[in-house]
């Protein structure tokens, strides 16, 4: 097996051959999607954060349709305790970040941080970059189709507390809907699934391709789950 970070001096393949059908909204989203219809957080038009790139994941598990997630361990700096997609900044070796350099980092990250086989996933498209002002990084969501399962857990209990995959219909069930209020007063979606509480940067994707690929369930935003300053 040839590690991602091995990959960096031949090309990474982005294709939407052979994926499952039920992925064609999804790949409609990736087409058509405009950056502030995934959030008013983009990109400083100075050039300015820092660049790096999630893994959107998606497998077919036994309850249908389903994302990897992972929990950062509770010691980290920034983003400590919270539910995430794999990945982090680029790195030198990943290569160019106006080019593949997003795609290698996502790979090698999902590699690092939850032993995922990257020969395994097919990168099927990129989101528009994204911007979280909190840590200053400017995100490219990279998605991919588990085609070929492997094995995932916790590489490092310093940098992850767990790594685990969510159904699509757990996401989209309106009883594991709420709505985060920040004591800034910032709110923003989030979802109540496998003990854990997604929310953040990770929750407002989930939540617009739900909402994009057509596969969103009325549901309470009324329902509400306060934030602590530590958040």
């Amino acid at each position: 097996m040839k590690r991602a970070s091995e990959t960096q001096d031949g090309p990474v393949v982005v294709s939407k051959d052979g994926l499952p059908q039920w992925l064609d909204p999804v790949v409609r989203v990736v087409e058509t999607v405009e950056p502030l219809q995934l959030s008013r957080f983009l990109p400083p038009k100075s050039g300015a954060g820092r660049q790096s790139a999630v893994l959107i994941l998606f497998g077919e598990g036994e309850e249908g349709p389903e994302l990897l997630l992972m929990e950062r361990a509770s010691s980290l700096r920034s983003h400590a305790g919270q539910p995430s997609f794999p990945g982090g900044a680029l790195d030198p070796e990943d290569g160019d970040p106006q080019a593949d350099g997003p795609l290698r980092a996502a790979l090698r990250e999902a590699e690092e941080e939850t032993g995922l086989d990257p020969s395994g996933v097919q990168l099927f498209g990129v989101l528009p970059k994204l911007y979280i002002p909190v840590s200053g990084f400017v995100v490219s969501p990279v998605l991919g189709w588990w085609r070929e399962p492997s094995p995932v857990y916790v590489v490092d209990p310093n940098e992850t507390a767990r790594v685990f995959t969510v159904p699509v219909a757990d996401l989209t069930n309106p009883d594991n809907r709420a709505t985060t209020v920040h004591p800034s007063g910032h709110r923003g979606p989030a979802f109540l699934v496998e003990s854990a509480l997604v929310w953040g940067f990770t929750a407002g994707i989930i939540d617009r391709l739900l909402h994009f690929a057509g596969w969103e369930r009325p549901w309470d935003r009324g329902k509400q789950v306060p934030l602590d300053w530590r958040s």
